[in-house]
């Protein structure tokens, strides 16, 4: 382990063993019933608590005027409409894990229409997230933020790591974090919907808008590839509305109102996403040591503060709940948070560490795994405090 970086987690994760893991109903006797069911009349306060801050934030931005000496402003704008519009995404991914509403057609056309708005395809995200849930932190079935193996007991998943660890450390840990942040955090979600990007192998070059040849159909058996090509309506719809406002009120004013927001939001998606799964010593998991609940375990939540959680649903703070049990809607994740915490204190990661010194940690740090001496668990070696690079 002395190759390990450790972060706020302290090596925690590492010392954990299958059997300390609670099965799903040790986990589901520690929660309280009702927990596990979503009210739809408190989905939808989420949603108009949303809706509302979004309006005002709206009203603040058409009254800054659309011109180049205002970029400044706008990219303020930007920060701030993207950081609110994220609870919007929140609300679609639970829709997507039917934790929004028990009247299923009013829960799918919510989380359809938002996701739609911010050009999401639906129903291709909701498969390979479901993909994503089901195997998280698996070395060789997981899906997004996979990552590339150094190669020592013939496994071929993501091969490259080796590679990789000599790249970061021949242009220095600085360089190496600014181009990690920048590749993740600007087109690291594009890159995903079109490319696969950070996938695991086994799927292929897939595409969330395109489902059959030349990409990779692994992700989409049977009904799913009908309903990626049902995904691209909703997208198309919201890129004509697009057109239409260039055409009625000028590019600038689009950019600065949705794209410039929607690249924050983007950002903020790959943040979580990148923080709940990653850490420089938070293990992965070959397929023999690999389990639902061990996965789902290995998931972190992190201090996001007060006014994130609440304009994000406290995604990023009940992180580990969610996993085990996608349906608990969030408004009872918190709550149950506080419960497993308590119950299973050896095995619930949380890292204390702010956001982004645990950004930077992993930006720097992870850039490949290798497997151990059993060839059960990938580790992430970092690449200065070894010899020999």
């Amino acid at each position: 382990m002395s190759n390990i970086k450790f972060s706020g987690l302290k090596g925690q994760a590492l010392v954990i063993e299958n059997k300390d893991i609670p099965s799903i109903k040790e986990f589901k006797d520690v929660i309280p019933k009702h927990y596990f069911k979503c009210d739809t009349k408190t989905s939808l306060r989420y949603l108009l608590q949303s809706v509302l801050i979004q309006f005002f934030v709206i009203a603040i931005g058409l009254s800054i005027p659309f011109t180049l000496k205002m970029i400044p402003i706008w990219i303020i704008y930007a920060l701030l409409s993207g950081t609110t519009a994220m609870g919007f995404w929140v609300i679609a991914h639970e829709c997507g894990h039917g934790a929004f509403s028990k009247n299923k057609t009013l829960e799918t056309i919510t989380g359809y229409l938002l996701h739609s708005l911010l050009l999401v395809p639906y129903f291709s995200w909701q498969r390979s997230h479901e993909v994503h849930h089901r195997f998280t932190n698996n070395v060789t079935n997981g899906e997004t933020h996979v990552p590339l193996v150094i190669d020592g007991n013939g496994v071929t998943e993501k091969p490259g790591g080796g590679e990789e660890l000599y790249f970061s450390k021949s242009i220095g840990k600085k360089n190496y974090g600014i181009l990690q942040l920048v590749l993740h955090l600007i087109f690291g979600w594009p890159a995903y919907l079109l490319t696969g990007s950070t996938g695991g192998v086994k799927y292929g070059t897939s595409n969330h808008f395109w489902p059959i040849k030349p990409f990779s159909r692994a992700l989409w058996p049977s009904i799913w590839t009908k309903k990626v090509w049902i995904s691209d309506i909703g997208v198309a719809f919201t890129l004509l509305g697009i057109l239409f406002f260039v055409f009625n009120i000028g590019l600038f004013p689009v950019i600065a109102m949705y794209f410039g927001p929607l690249l924050v939001v983007n950002s903020w998606l790959v943040i979580y996403t990148w923080l709940h799964h990653t850490d420089s010593d938070v293990p992965h998991l070959s397929n023999t040591e690999f389990s639902f609940m061990r996965g789902a375990f290995l998931s972190i939540d992190r201090p996001y503060g007060v006014i994130l959680n609440f304009l994000h649903h406290n995604i990023g703070s009940s992180h580990v709940v969610h996993h085990v049990c996608p349906t608990i809607p969030h408004y009872h994740a918190k709550k149950a948070t506080c419960l497993i915490k308590k119950a299973f204190k050896k095995v619930y990661l949380f890292n204390p560490d702010p956001i982004p010194k645990s950004l930077w940690n992993i930006a720097c740090n992870c850039v490949a795994v290798k497997s151990d001496i059993k060839g059960r668990r990938y580790i992430w070696q970092s690449p200065y405090n070894q010899r020999g690079f």
